[in-house]
């Protein structure tokens, strides 16, 4: 049976697929822009691109998730080249994990590690927990050897486990 892309079927199916992995890909799009309000339009945006590209089928994980950083990149240029142009200083740093603060301090403590993370680390560490990705597909996805990403996510876990050790009495 073929499911044309405007059809009820295929857009049932559709949304299926995105709510069963819109949080992840979510996620991933906060770590990767400023803003929530940035995340969402960049989400969009490679939702849209790769529902065109894969020609109203599901498209495959890793080409959203490089979507998504993709577009993160260039939101980010663009803002940067306004900045420039405005001469505008932005104050602050943007919260990239929001904490459940009813479910512990544990919880809090480490959403704390996970943003003082290096950035290459955090998003290799989101990717794979997250994202459920191989260390092959986020080794693509970064564009570093596949042992340089999981170096990045044993040093990670590392740094986490370091600072979680330290809270203990």
């Amino acid at each position: 049976m073929h499911i044309s892309p405007q059809s009820p079927a295929s857009s049932l199916h559709w949304q299926e697929w995105v709510a069963r992995h819109g949080e992840v890909f979510f996620l991933y799009a906060r770590q990767q822009t400023r803003t929530e309000a940035d995340a969402k339009d960049v989400l969009q945006d490679a939702l849209t691109e790769s529902w065109t590209k894969a020609a109203g089928g599901l498209p495959d994980k890793a080409m959203v998730f490089a979507t998504i950083r993709r577009r993160a990149v260039d939101l980010g240029r663009s803002m940067d080249r306004r900045q420039r142009r405005e001469q505008t200083v932005v104050s602050g740093q943007a919260d990239w994990f929001l904490p459940d603060f009813s479910l512990g301090d544990t919880r809090h403590a480490l959403a704390e590690a996970v943003m003082k993370l290096p950035p290459d680390l955090r998003e290799v560490l989101v990717l794979r927990i997250w994202g459920d990705m191989s260390f092959p597909a986020i080794a693509q996805l970064t564009s570093v050897p596949c042992s340089t990403a999981t170096s990045r996510y044993r040093y990670a876990l590392e740094r986490l486990r370091e600072h979680l050790a330290e809270l203990q009495p």
